[in-house]
């Protein structure tokens, strides 16, 4: 019998159907995550007690933290329990206090695979389900084998389509991918890079002058070094390996060293992108893209998360060629025109005024800000959800006005930034109409992103 149950086949897998369990082996997954933190408590607690006869103790701390670790695991894996019947993914879970959720293949925008090193070798794999709206909601299972956690995505993916659930998932083309070199050298010289190699020859060199003061120093900004090092390696680490792929679903972009994660981007979903270029990137043309995509993202509690976690990296690091490119398959922008605020307008911003431009057509809206960090963002109007006019003192006085465009995502907006104070006023309207315009007519394809048996997009 396969997954999904059907009679007069093989016996691949338990039916789809019917109530099923996450991995026996889950367990060790979740308490690798903390085995690190664990051993250097315990080596530290075992430092402190080396001259004195505290062995027992440190073998009683070191077996109760590891019960208060492992038992919570094996619960919560025996506890959680899911299925599908073809249109709706049920997820139970929790002991004392029962949470069941309920999840359409109407509302999934995208399914995404996460394998922590651990799971990578045990041949485990995450399930993440992300669905439409603003609630936080997602679905969560962690872990399956990657055979059926592979083969759960294509059938929730092919039933969001319409289509047989044994319809197997679409092939992908491969577009790009980001040289390791590259990536470490854009870091290197980023501002986050540049804090960390500024702190380390901070360090140096007060051990080279007065290495007295070195401990104190040590011990006061160990923290602030702690955490500018691990941003570093995080963002090394998160997004090692980059490539990006075009599906008839989506864009598929897939990163990670140890925890490697393949996400895709709906067509359709994308709330805004922002085109980011530091100081030291332009010489080399060098640029970073982020898009903001419609859903909530929620922690492993259902809880809405910071607004930080809902850009994803479209481009960590990449030519000008590369960002067009991935422009054109997320958004197929084309070139407004752009314009600049009036010459006043130096006045207030005497610094970034000369990277101050905007313009908009009848479906997006550009705007670019920021002398040392240039910023472009792209927010396509029928994802516009209000339009704000916004004058404060300074701009009264020179007549200028900043219309600003909200949407639904976290962290791009567009900004026409100190336009003419009559100017805006017209613009405020021109977008709002436009805006109801772009959600009332079919700007793109009709129906939902092309899938199986159905011809991809060239």
């Amino acid at each position: 019998m396969t997954l999904d149950g059907s009679p007069g086949a093989t016996d691949s897998g338990p039916r789809s159907d019917e109530w099923q369990r996450l991995h026996p082996l889950t367990p060790i997954v979740y308490v690798s995550r903390l085995a690190l933190t664990i051993g250097i408590a315990l080596a530290l607690t075992g430092l402190d007690r080396r001259n004195s006869a505290g062995g027992v103790s440190e073998l009683v701390v070191g077996a109760v933290v590891t019960v208060l670790i492992v038992i919570p695991a094996i619960v919560s894996v025996l506890v959680t329990r899911w299925r599908f019947d073809g249109e709706v993914l049920s997820i139970t879970t929790g002991l004392l206090r029962r949470d069941s959720r309920q999840l359409p293949v109407a509302r999934i925008q995208a399914v995404d695979l996460v394998q922590p090193l651990v799971a990578r070798m045990l041949g485990l794999a995450e399930l993440r389900i992300r669905l439409a709206g603003a609630s936080g909601t997602r679905g969560r299972l962690a872990f399956l084998t990657e055979q059926d956690a592979a083969r759960l995505r294509a059938r929730l993916l092919a039933a969001h389509h319409g289509l047989d659930q044994e319809t197997p998932e679409p092939g992908e083309w491969r577009i790009l991918s980001v040289p390791v070199g590259r990536l470490i050298a854009s870091v290197a010289i980023s501002d986050i890079g540049l804090l960390a190699l500024a702190l380390a020859a901070a360090t140096t060199s007060i051990a080279l002058v007065a290495p007295q003061f070195l401990a104190g120093i040590l011990g006061s900004a160990a923290p602030n070094l702690f955490a500018v090092g691990q941003a570093v390696v995080r963002r090394i680490f998160s997004e090692f390996g980059f490539t990006a792929a075009e599906a008839p679903d989506g864009l598929r972009v897939r990163s990670g060293l140890l925890q490697t994660t393949a996400e895709t981007i709906p067509r359709g979903r994308v709330q805004a992108v922002r085109q980011v270029e530091p100081l030291l990137w332009r010489p080399l043309g060098w640029r970073r893209l982020e898009v903001d995509v419609a859903g909530g993202v929620s922690n492993r509690r259902g809880r809405h998360r910071s607004s930080a976690r809902v850009t994803k990296t479209l481009l960590p690091v990449g030519s000008a060629q590369q960002a067009n490119l991935l422009l054109s398959r997320v958004l197929g922008v084309g070139a407004p025109v752009l314009t600049r605020p009036p010459h006043r307008a130096i006045y207030k911003a005497p610094l970034g005024y000369h990277f101050l431009a905007a313009g908009h057509d009848q479906v997006h809206a550009v705007t670019v800000n920021g002398r040392l960090r240039k910023t472009t963002a792209w927010v396509p109007l029928e994802k516009v959800q209000s339009v704000r006019r916004v004058q404060g003192p300074i701009q009264r006085r020179l007549r200028l006005a900043s219309v600003h465009l909200d949407t639904a995502g976290r962290r791009v907006h567009a900004i026409f930034r100190d336009r003419d104070s009559t100017e805006s006023a017209r613009l405020m309207e021109t977008l709002a109409v436009l805006g109801r315009a772009a959600r009332t007519r079919d700007l793109r394809a009709t129906g939902p992103p092309p899938h199986p048996g159905v011809a991809p997009v060239p």
